[in-house]
């Protein structure tokens, strides 16, 4: 499962306590998202002058980015209370409704994973988001009506990692559409570096920039990554993260030096394999490394065509010549044979 693996970007449980104690509070202290940040702190400055709430706000991209810290933190800024909620955990319209109501004037909703809201219970958020009211029905029947409940101005923060299933008249609701994108790996250090201060981790400027280049640009597997190579450090290298250290560290994790772990490999090597290179069919894919088609298109195929690894064609899947030459094999027409 892509949960269980160390270079995901999917939260983990053991991420939940890690995520909160290294979050940052403020704009200044978020690393990375120039273009977010900047934006984000425009929109902030002009609420706060005009005494207004925040417009509502939109954030998507790959998992592990920061989305939800960027929430906290604008609660943070706005000096306003933040409730987080998740789409799937909003089963009934009742339950948004009774979270509604129970905002305080200018506080902000943050709704992880909004896109999985319930399309019923999505409804409710139409009048809420135009018109800061909801609507309830009382009684049943022929005697049933309609009551317009008014909401104080609050921000909706919702975060998506598959902004295209949003439904259009939710996207279109959203005054502020942000993409995080992936981070730099001078970025990624900065990151580690911070989160070593914070958990009195020793490391020097090398061990902090190995762990970057193998994180997939993504903070929340560099955090992961830095803790494991504590813990290596620990017991073999008297607690000193130095870049010798986090290099074993990482080898003994299976993590190579572009972040790819053996489950990428796999995926590589069998469609070189069984498939000659492709293209193959998603589904055949699936089925040849026993995983799920959706598994492998959201999340391991992006991070290797980000890298230029593998191409989808409209014939199948492809591994590319650069992969070919970084797994250390040679294409030729017909056959694969290792260097």
């Amino acid at each position: 499962m892509d949960e269980e693996r160390l270079v995901s970007g999917w939260k983990r449980p053991d991420d939940m306590d890690l995520d909160t104690s290294l979050r940052p509070r403020s704009l200044q202290d978020y690393v990375g998202q120039k273009t977010v940040k900047d934006q984000i702190g425009l929109f902030v400055t002009a609420a706060r002058q005009r005494d207004e709430a925040l417009d509502h706000v939109l954030l998507y991209g790959p998992p592990g980015l920061g989305k939800t810290s960027l929430a906290h933190i604008i609660a943070n800024e706005m000096g306003v209370g933040i409730h987080t909620t998740s789409g799937p955990a909003v089963e009934r319209q009742g339950d948004l409704v009774a979270i509604l109501t129970n905002l305080q004037p200018r506080d902000v909703l943050f709704i992880d994973e909004i896109h999985r809201l319930n399309r019923t219970v999505e409804e409710v958020l139409y009048p809420a988001m135009e018109d800061a009211a909801v609507d309830i029905i009382i009684g049943k029947g022929p005697g049933a009506r309609s009551v317009r409940l008014d909401l104080p101005p609050f921000t909706l923060i919702g975060a998506t990692t598959r902004a295209g299933l949003l439904t259009s008249p939710l996207r279109d609701r959203f005054g502020v559409i942000n993409r995080l994108e992936f981070y730099s790996k001078d970025e990624l250090a900065i990151i580690a570096q911070r989160a070593a201060d914070i958990l009195g981790i020793v490391i020097d400027q090398e061990g902090a920039a190995e762990i970057a280049r193998r994180s997939r640009g993504t903070p929340r597997v560099a955090n992961r990554l830095l803790r494991r190579v504590r813990d290596y450090a620990q017991v073999r290298a008297d607690n000193v993260i130095s870049l010798p250290v986090a290099q074993k560290a990482l080898a003994m994790l299976e993590i190579d030096n572009s972040g790819l772990d053996k489950t990428d490999r796999l995926l590589l090597t069998t469609i070189i394999d069984v498939f000659q290179g492709g293209p193959v069919g998603l589904d055949t894919l699936a089925a040849a490394v026993a995983e799920e088609a959706n598994t492998i298109e959201d999340v391991y195929e992006p991070y290797l065509m980000q890298l230029g690894f593998l191409q989808r064609t409209s014939r199948g899947r492809m591994v590319t010549n650069l992969a070919y030459r970084y797994l250390g094999m040679d294409v030729s027409e017909n056959s694969v044979k290792p260097l």
